[in-house]
């Protein structure tokens, strides 16, 4: 693998623009979308929290490499030694059927995009998008693969924000809701919904992966930017959602922002789908396999089985023809479940002074910060086996 080169703040910028490609997926415009058709700009402060709580997950997961010079999951063998086995087992395993389950509604919200405007038969889009997806993942330099994702972002964040102007709600009460914390009814799950779709288990073992190469300050300038763009294109995502009238569906959102700001504002929102699904088909394969060669020590050969595997997942998904809707929401799921185990197992991990030097622990300012962000993944999982078992 070729070395990485950070030599300015742009490349660094699009470097870390992975993190945004791979949460900024078909469940992050389904319920964004879902939730500006129901709830106007309401909820967007439930994207403000999970926002700043990516950049603090995200922050440590990258700093707890480039101080300890591992990446996460090879921290976690350490610490769990032969008798955790088990365990690191099983965090592997629901992470890749996690990444599986996400690769199955970015298959399918990739192609609901193009089928937005080409009516092309879905499993020939399918198999096209699964082969592009497999050519880009095949390119052994991960930094020109991540610059590849963070273009496709941007161009992806300017489609939504683009829609998103076209609202005629008022500045002010938008940048209001960004921070007042509001529950009108009935939004419950909206708004877990909104958090996990942004807190992504998967994205810390990405982000630790790949984060080697480089100093402190040279990550945090390319990742809290690029999370914060991110958290942006989400609730450009909302405010375009507030337009949709009606049940929600891919073609009912594009047609009435086709009706409301012209040919190109369906187009725009096409592209945008699109792009969300597309660039999420390439990092929930590439995390999955991050995670096996580092919690499992799989071999090179292994290691591209794995995220074959899960592309091929995607694929199939999308030549049976699944409807979108359900499987995203089923990626949600697996999601929820996760969140808790492996923000306290990162927790426990950025305060062990065997592994990281004195200036690389956590602040006290940081721990509590994590201890709240673990206390509501720790609901936003309570409340998804509650929702899924009621």
């Amino acid at each position: 693998m070729k070395s990485l080169s950070f030599k300015n703040g742009f490349s660094r910028l699009l470097f870390w623009s992975v993190i945004s490609a791979a949460f900024i997926g078909p469940g992050t415009v389904t319920t964004c979308s879902l939730a500006g058709a129901t709830f106007g700009t309401s909820l967007l402060w439930a994207l403000t929290f999970s926002t700043l709580a990516t950049i603090v997950l995200q922050e440590a997961a990258a700093r707890l490499t480039l101080a300890s010079t591992q990446s996460l999951g090879e921290i976690l063998v350490q610490r769990h030694g032969l008798r955790g086995r088990w365990l690191n087992r099983l965090l592997a395993g629901g992470v890749i059927l996690g990444c599986g389950a996400y690769e199955a509604g970015n298959l399918l919200g990739a192609v609901a995009g193009v089928r937005l405007i080409l009516a092309i038969p879905i499993w020939s889009i399918s198999l096209v998008l699964g082969i592009a997806a497999y050519f880009m993942l095949s390119i052994r330099n991960i930094s020109l693969l991540t610059r590849l994702l963070g273009v496709l972002v941007f161009i992806l964040g300017f489609a939504f924000i683009v829609v998103s102007l076209g609202v005629p709600e008022n500045p002010l009460d938008i940048v209001a809701n960004t921070v007042l914390p509001q529950f009108p009814q009935g939004s419950a799950l909206l708004i877990t919904g909104l958090i996990g779709t942004t807190i992504v288990p998967y994205n810390l073992f990405l982000g630790s992966g790949i984060g080697q190469g480089q100093t402190v300050s040279e990550m945090r300038q390319g990742l809290i930017p690029a999370i914060v763009i991110g958290g942006l294109v989400s609730m450009a995502i909302v405010v375009a959602g507030t337009l949709i009238e009606g049940e929600f569906s891919f073609p009912n959102a594009a047609q009435v922002l086709g009706e409301r700001l012209g040919t190109w504002g369906e187009w725009l929102y096409a592209l945008g789908l699109f792009g969300a699904g597309f660039t999420s088909l390439v990092t929930a394969p590439l995390a999955a396999s991050i995670t096996a060669k580092t919690l499992l020590s799989t071999t090179d050969r292994q290691t591209s089985y794995v995220w074959k595997g899960v592309l091929l997942l995607g694929v199939i998904f999308g030549i049976a023809q699944f409807k979108p809707v359900p499987v995203i929401l089923a990626a949600q799921v697996a999601n929820g479940l996760l969140l808790p185990f492996v923000t306290w197992q990162l927790f426990r991990c950025l305060n062990d002074r065997q592994i990281l030097p004195e200036a690389f622990i956590n602040s006290r300012i940081q721990n509590i910060l994590f201890l709240l962000i673990f206390l509501v993944t720790l609901y936003l999982s309570g409340n998804t086996l509650y929702a899924v078992l009621k």
